[in-house]
């Protein structure tokens, strides 16, 4: 899960419009912003569709709503300035609760919450935390993540990284000694050709101050969308929709405590 406090940095990478099944032409219209770099919750395929978990639990969300959504993939450092401009209507985007964005914009109910983990290249001698003392980590900026290792790991060097790509990249090429990110991205990633070079070195234990309560919807401050959302998010959990969902991508429960 991932935090972003800055200005809007950059424009949308891509406009790329795609319904929700079973939605009504009359309904609501919503227009959702997603940073499509954070694989498996939202990437771009290789014919250009935004998929990924965030994007089907988006499209379940919609459909529960009978409402016609766009997706919109934006840069994660400006997201919620162009939330805040109307760009767009809501943020899926693997977006934590924390006290920080409260301030901003107003939170659904969480719809997944999975801990902070760190990697290390797979022939390293870093055997735990403590073996991180006076070693580089990457981080993408402005996260949850990157705030957890200025916090919890600061006898660490922090290296930030515009993207997840990126961090990947230094880490697989020994520019980095170890990366922080969700632990569901490590452990999709690791199990890819591009992330064989590494392994999971822990979990870490969650900090609620910066990592909040879970991944939730953003919506402008005072929206009456955010009640519906959070009646959709009920009903698609009570449905098993959101279990179809979530077995298509983890084989454990993503939702958490």
């Amino acid at each position: 899960m991932r935090i972003s406090t800055r200005l809007l940095a950059a424009a949308s990478l891509a406009a790329l419009s795609l319904f929700a099944g079973s939605a009504m032409a009359d309904g609501e219209k919503y227009v959702i912003g997603t940073d499509s770099t954070y694989p498996p919750f939202e990437f771009v395929d290789a014919s250009g569709e935004i998929k990924g978990f965030d994007i089907d639990i988006a499209k379940a969300l919609c459909a529960e709503m009978k409402a016609e959504c766009t997706f919109v993939s934006a840069d994660w450092d400006g997201i919620i300035p162009a939330l805040q401009a109307k760009k767009y209507d809501m943020i899926v985007s693997s977006m934590s609760i924390t006290p920080e964005r409260l301030k901003l914009v107003d939170f659904t109910n969480k719809y997944y919450n999975t801990p902070p983990a760190v990697a290390v290249p797979k022939d390293s001698t870093i055997t735990d935390v403590a073996g991180l003392k006076g070693k580089t980590i990457g981080a993408q900026t402005s996260t949850t993540h990157a705030n957890y290792a200025e916090k919890h790991l600061a006898d660490t060097e922090l290296k930030l990284y515009p993207t997840a790509d990126e961090y990947k990249l230094d880490i697989s090429s020994g520019r980095i000694d170890a990366a922080i990110d969700d632990v569901v991205v490590l452990s999709e990633w690791i199990k890819s050709e591009a992330g064989a070079c590494c392994k999971i070195l822990t979990t870490l234990p969650v900090d609620k101050e910066i990592n909040g309560e879970g991944a939730g919807i953003a919506v402008r401050q005072g929206d009456p969308l955010k009640d519906k959302l959070n009646t959709a998010i009920a009903a698609i959990r009570a449905s098993g929709k959101y279990k179809e969902i979530q077995d298509k991508y983890f084989d454990f429960d993503v939702y958490g405590e």
